[in-house]
């Protein structure tokens, strides 16, 4: 937790903060190892950085004197992720580290090798995917929460979704066999395609070719998902 990252009603009316939930009282205590006088890096849920000074800080609460919140937070990437829905546990770290890496608008989609137990899973509750999501912000001093939106259908997505989101952007298609190499340094929107283990079938890479999207490949090695999202992320940004 390199930032806290504080929700609207931590704050008090004069400046105070005061948090309460187990998760970061623990990590104040474990790992950062707080003690009253220490100030360290705060963030307001969608809004702006700064510094707070801890007060007090015990099993049931810490107390803050806000010192200021003036910087914004780092900026994003432009690009609309589309990820065919991994395996539940696989799920919980590539939104992690989508989010670590700047990643604001997220798609999970069903594809024809996603199982569909993998649609039951516990880890797309809401508040799960909002627990993963700030674990993300807070790993890389961010404030601003990531929409995550689900398609639960492959061609209602295609016909219906994809055009909406292609429109001013470049669409690449990230697939083993593709003819491009993955590019470097783009500074353009764009929206990135990435299919499950074993990846998109024939039929799946044909409608998003068909649907504008450029083929582009990491090279011969065949990369887990999670592998696959940070090397691309870091490559083309």
């Amino acid at each position: 937790m390199n930032l806290i990252l504080l929700e609207p009603a931590d704050l008090g009316p004069a400046g105070d903060i005061r948090v309460t939930d187990p998760r970061r009282l623990r990590h104040l205590r474990e790992v950062h190892r707080a003690e009253p006088g220490d100030c360290l890096s705060v963030g307001l849920r969608d809004g702006l950085r700064g510094r707070a000074r801890l007060e007090t800080l015990d099993s049931r609460a810490a107390h803050f004197t806000l010192l200021g919140l003036d910087q914004p937070p780092p900026a994003a990437l432009p690009v609309h992720l589309v990820l065919a829905l991994p395996r539940p546990r696989m799920l919980a770290r590539t939104l992690e580290h989508a989010t670590a890496l700047g990643v604001k608008r997220l798609t999970l989609l069903h594809t024809r090798r996603v199982e569909k137990s993998y649609w039951q899973s516990p880890e797309l509750d809401p508040a799960k995917i909002h627990e993963h999501l700030v674990l993300g912000l807070e790993q890389a001093g961010d404030t601003l929460l990531p929409e995550v939106t689900l398609e639960r259908r492959f061609k209602p997505f295609v016909e219906d979704s994809l055009p909406a989101l292609l429109a001013g952007r470049r669409g690449l298609l990230a697939h083993p066999g593709m003819p491009s190499p993955c590019p470097r340094g783009i500074d353009t929107p764009c929206v990135l395609l990435i299919g499950p283990e074993g990846g998109f079938i024939p039929y799946e890479v044909e409608r998003l070719l068909e649907a504008g999207c450029q083929g582009i490949h990491l090279g011969e090695r065949i990369l887990r998902v999670e592998t696959a999202v940070t090397a691309l992320l870091a490559r083309l940004f």
